[in-house]
């Protein structure tokens, strides 16, 4: 089952969201996995983010980077392990107008597989190109994360991104996707590494006591949440930063302390649950409400830890000091855009879990509510005004020649000059509905 989910590799967070599918019980939200989380390594999870900061970079302020500025063979870096996907003809059987030679490689395609059509079922390709109509809903790149058995008969982990563009700044006519993936070792192989790790951890001497993290701090002995590891199980290298609160108040140190032990009862394996999720972000709420109280004290707590305030994204250092300072990205700024939505609405303290569970969709839903408040409520219609715009054009010349259109629409000619001052049209290009409304938009610029 694949796992999808928004990516945003920056620290503040905007409109652009995945709304995921929900794709049976066990997916509770966009940010909750209840099943063992996805160990394919770093590299592929930075090719990833890498590929989305590039998609970023190509945006100049329009609602889709232009296609035109894309060229995928000359990405060195994750060129080999994308796909370019034409919808200019239609989203019901794409063409690929790009594909890298690595995921080509993997997949066996010859040359002559040209449209996603012909891409076999158990290839590694149709595990990505499976997600394109969700890009063309959503509206927004869209990343994804699974296992599958290939045509091999090897289980292979990947992962993925979708990212939409456009050749008219208004609607998505092409996807380009780029893929990582790992074969796992065979049943007997993993058993047998299995055995040998478990005659390590036997042989190995008991590790010594943890000791406390928050020992020396304002709450030393603070015991009075049942739900949440103690402090002293936390341990240092899970990401929170380890500070020096002396001089901190009690009341912003015992909200941050509660915060990051449900946090940190959250990252534990065996308690990835909704519930467990929403305590975390309850707590981390109430520490917001407590920060706002001690806007001193939170200035000092972020100046320990290394973090800086954001007046952009408010709550994303909040988010970083219950989380951890190497806490995913993309869930910093979903978890943040939480909390700012629960302020900007007016949720008490004390008070945000019980509207995540009143919400539909828990975070998913907050996250949608959040990004339609920030989006334009209609679009204009620049097509229609420039295709009237070219209603009043002269015209400059008229030639006889079969065509299927009516009067009033427009068709694209190729033409090619003779050299002594006529053109000889070569060709018309029929079902090219993008590329005609970006032709009208040129001819009206």
């Amino acid at each position: 089952m694949d796992r999808l989910y928004g990516l945003d590799g920056s620290d503040r967070y905007d409109d652009r969201f995945s709304a995921l599918e929900q794709d049976g019980a066990d997916m509770a939200d966009m940010t909750v996995d209840d099943n063992q989380a996805l160990d394919i390594g770093t590299d592929e999870r930075r090719m990833q983010v890498r590929a989305y900061n590039h998609w970023v970079s190509l945006l100049n302020g329009r609602a889709y980077p232009a296609i035109e500025d894309l060229d995928p063979e000359s990405i060195i870096d994750f060129g080999p392990h994308s796909v370019l996907l034409d919808f200019t003809a239609g989203i019901e059987d794409p063409a690929i107008r790009f594909l890298g030679a690595s995921l080509r490689e993997e997949c066996h395609l010859d040359p002559g597989v040209t449209h996603i059509g012909q891409v076999p079922g158990r290839s590694l390709l149709s595990r990505l190109t499976d997600h394109y109509l969700q890009i063309i809903a959503n509206c927004a790149p869209i990343g994804f994360e699974a296992e599958f058995t290939n045509s091999r008969g090897h289980n292979t982990m990947y992962r993925g991104i979708l990212m939409p563009f456009s050749s008219d700044n208004d609607t998505i006519d092409f996807i380009y996707g780029v893929i990582n993936w790992k074969e796992l070792v065979s049943v007997d192989e993993q058993a047998a590494l299995e055995a040998e790790v478990a005659k390590a951890v036997r042989a190995a001497p008991p590790p010594p006591p943890p000791s406390a993290v928050w020992a020396d701090g304002p709450s030393a002995g603070f015991g009075g949440d049942t739900d949440a590891p103690a402090a002293a199980e936390t341990p240092e290298d899970d990401g929170l930063p380890v500070l020096d609160l002396t001089g901190i108040a009690t009341v912003l140190a015992d909200q941050l302390m509660l915060a990051q032990q449900s946090a940190a009862a959250f990252r534990a394996a065996d308690t990835r649950s909704r519930a467990a999720l929403y305590r975390a972000l309850g707590r981390a709420y109430d520490f917001a409400h407590a920060t706002a109280a001690d806007p001193t004290g939170f200035a000092d707590l972020l100046n320990r830890s290394g973090l800086v305030a954001q007046a952009r994204a408010p709550m994303t250092p909040i988010v970083k000091l219950v989380f951890g300072l190497d806490y995913d990205k993309t869930r910093v700024t979903e978890f943040a855009t939480v909390l700012s939505h629960a302020a900007e609405t007016g949720v008490p303290e004390g008070g945000l879990i019980d509207y995540l569970d009143s919400v539909e969709g828990g975070i998913k839903g907050v996250v949608k509510a959040a990004r339609s408040l920030r989006r334009p409520v209609t679009k204009p219609d620049t097509a229609g005004q420039a295709r009237r715009k070219l209603a009043g054009h002269p015209v400059l010349a008229r030639i006889a020649m079969p065509t299927r259109a009516v009067a009033g629409d427009y068709v694209l000619l190729l033409a090619r000059a003779d050299g002594q001052g006529s053109l000889d049209i070569v060709a018309s290009i029929d079902n090219a509905a993008a590329l005609t409304d970006r032709a009208i938009r040129l001819a009206t610029a």
